[in-house]
């Protein structure tokens, strides 16, 4: 069989909290990456400026930082969980609803910060959720949650495009018109751009205004959202965790209780004091407060800054690549045409997307380090082949797609791993998490400067540059790994020496009375 059957029983046993997980990243997707086409009609909406409207962006994508911060809070018990989620995801259906009626743009930049904490926060525990389900089988079931992102990504601007007014707020000179498709096309497919554009010429000036229909589009995805809190209550109302609403039906997570149990029985208490030290899977500023960290290694910390820097890279070069490469394409010396550079940032999406699919069997039979190397030395491999072709236009759609493919499933498997690694004590998801959306914020508006200021030509270079700095740092958490195992074997051998002498004791007392029983 394909699948082992281990994996089936426990997919089956988890399902409907698996599949409501999944529905919440298939959502979270939509959300990520539905605003950037818009962003013109928005502007009109909003009587503002390019430089003003992508405030609006950022404030997403910041909020959506600190939500991913502060969304371990939420993980101490199933019930805080879910009730986050649901209160997240109906955030967001409600956020995409008022939107048409945000005739300011600080009004709407309120909004959309309220929706990236929403979507932090489920950034976060879904991850976690699954990793504390399945733990040391979580590879597979992660890469299926970050194919629903990429899914859900590369669907929402199929929803956008049909709203879409295609001359902005009214009529316009052929290079207004020219620069206008060159902002939008550079923007789908990307939620954050705004690095650049304040020298674009606003669209509302002079001329009649076009008849928007852009808050269909919002209303659509408030409607595509609005089946996900609903699908998290019914999970609630399954597990009994609505006072008003006892179901009368088991709980779904008995059997998997029992089990936790039974292995925590036979563990004992050492499995209760590892994960009190090492702080269990809280949010980042509960894990830096613990009093017991001071007993951890080193290489105990490392793990943790090394696998988040990996991510602040890639994730950054998904952010950056998502974002320019149109502007890359239009730019000489390939200078596509504007319509048919558009295609790239869709079929680098469509690429991702591919690649966490086809990464779901892959992780059954390799280990995440291994699929890890491969990933990063493929991307390497990628951004070196287009420096070396940088004329050839076929070769840049060729590259766009292996980049997206090299780079879809490494974000899933660097988690898998570290808390692996870290036995799922730690902190791994909130800091992985974290660092992967600073380094998409950071990133865009790094590249998108340095592009400004050198030209076209860098964005390939900053792609190299940056991946190179990611394997690096991979290299590095290879080697704490390492001294991290030591440092456990070490510390198992002590604890067997200890037992040792204890057991030879006992032994020798017993003995003992063994003997006075015979002499008298």
């Amino acid at each position: 069989m394909f699948v082992d059957e281990r994996i089936v029983t426990l997919f089956k046993r988890n399902a409907h909290h698996t599949l409501t997980y999944w529905s919440v990243f298939f959502s979270f997707g939509l959300c990520i990456a539905f605003l950037g086409p818009a962003i013109l009609d928005l502007q009109c909406q909003t009587n503002s400026t390019l430089s003003e409207i992508t405030w609006v962006f950022f404030a997403q994508q910041f909020c959506l930082l600190i939500g991913s911060s502060v969304g371990g809070i939420f993980k101490r018990t199933l019930f805080s969980a879910l009730a986050a989620l649901f209160v997240s995801a109906l955030i967001i259906s409600v956020v995409f609803a008022i939107i048409p009626v945000c005739n300011n743009v600080v009004v709407l930049a309120i909004a959309m910060a309220v929706s990236g904490l929403a979507m932090g926060v489920i950034d976060t525990i879904a991850n976690i959720q699954l990793v504390t389900i399945y733990q040391k089988d979580s590879a597979v079931f992660l890469q299926a949650l970050h194919f629903f992102i990429g899914f859900g990504a590369l669907v929402s601007p199929l929803i956008a495009d049909p709203f879409l007014s295609e001359s902005g707020c009214g009529n316009h000179t052929g290079n207004e018109t020219e620069m206008i498709h060159h902002f939008r096309s550079m923007l789908r497919n990307s939620p954050i751009a705004g690095h650049n554009i304040t020298q674009i010429p606003t669209p509302h000036e002079g001329g009649e205004a076009e008849k928007s229909s852009v808050h269909y589009a919002f209303w659509i995805m408030a409607l595509i959202n609005l089946p996900v809190p609903i699908a998290v209550l019914f999970l609630m109302y399954r597990e009994q965790l609505i006072p008003c609403c006892p179901s009368s039906t088991p709980r779904l997570l008995d059997k998997d209780e029992l089990a936790m149990e039974t292995q925590q029985g036979a563990e004992g208490p050492e499995q209760e004091n590892k994960e009190h030290e090492a702080g269990g899977h809280g949010n980042i500023f509960s894990c830096c407060q613990n009093d017991n960290l001071r007993r951890l290694p080193v290489s105990f910390f490392m793990i943790h800054i090394l696998g988040g820097m990996v991510l602040f890279m890639t994730d950054g070069i998904v952010g950056a690549y998502a974002g320019f490469v149109y502007t890359y394409g239009v730019a000489p010396p390939i200078s596509l045409a504007h319509k048919t550079a558009g295609y790239l940032a869709s079929i680098f999406w469509a690429a991702i997307t591919a690649g966490r699919l086809l990464s779901i069997p892959l992780s059954y039979r390799f280990k995440p380090v291994r699929l890890l190397m491969f990933n990063l030395a493929g991307g390497i491999v990628t951004g070196l082949m287009l420096l070396i072709f940088y004329t050839s236009s076929t070769f840049l759609f060729v590259g766009t797609c292996l980049c997206g493919l090299f780079l879809s499933s490494i974000f899933p498997c660097m988690l898998a791993y570290t808390e692996d690694i870290l036995d799922y004590q730690g902190c791994a998801t909130s800091v992985l998490v974290t660092s992967a959306g600073m380094g998409e914020m950071v990133m865009q508006v790094l590249v998108g400067s340095i592009i400004q200021s050198k030209g076209s030509y860098s964005f390939p270079l900053c792609g190299m540059i940056i991946g190179c700095i990611g394997f690096i740092l991979f290299i590095g958490l290879l080697l704490f790994h390492r001294m991290h195992r030591n440092y456990l074997t070490g510390t198992s051998k002590k604890s067997a020496m200890v037992e040792e002498p204890v057991a030879e004791q006992n032994g020798s007392a017993k003995t003992g009375e063994t003997e006075k029983k015979e002499m008298s």
